[in-house]
């Protein structure tokens, strides 16, 4: 299962993103995808997950409100609406993809290499 994530950038406090993932499989629908994410000097962290089974969605505390995970079966895509984007913010996302409830990396199967978003103040 390739992964690929588009949609990272440079943006000002406030402003939204739109982070994509195409998973390349023909099993799309048998897994459970997440958003990690990671700034320098720290752990990769769990920011959003979707089930296969009902598309039942998490978020992190830190994005409840302003995060939205969503997938398109009929596209192979998972998105991650980021809205009202804050500094601490900043990071490398990453897509995964697992064929367990995705609650840390360990529970990760495929990895994408990652798209960079950066947030000015």
């Amino acid at each position: 299962v390739q992964l690929v994530e588009s949609g990272g950038g440079l943006v000002q406090a406030g402003d939204s993103l739109r982070l994509s993932c195409v998973a390349h499989t023909m099993t799309f629908m048998s897994f459970d995808f997440g958003w990690f994410r990671q700034a320098p000097g720290k752990e990769r962290e769990l920011v959003s997950t979707i089930t296969w089974s009902d598309s039942s969605t998490n978020h992190a505390e830190s994005v409840k409100e302003r995060f939205a995970i969503s997938r398109d079966n009929s596209k192979n895509t998972v998105s991650l609406q980021m809205n009202n984007l804050e500094p601490e913010d900043t990071a490398v996302y990453y897509c995964a993809a697992g064929t367990q409830t995705i609650r840390g990396p360990s529970q990760v199967d495929y990895w994408g290499k990652g798209t960079a978003v950066t947030v000015s103040s």
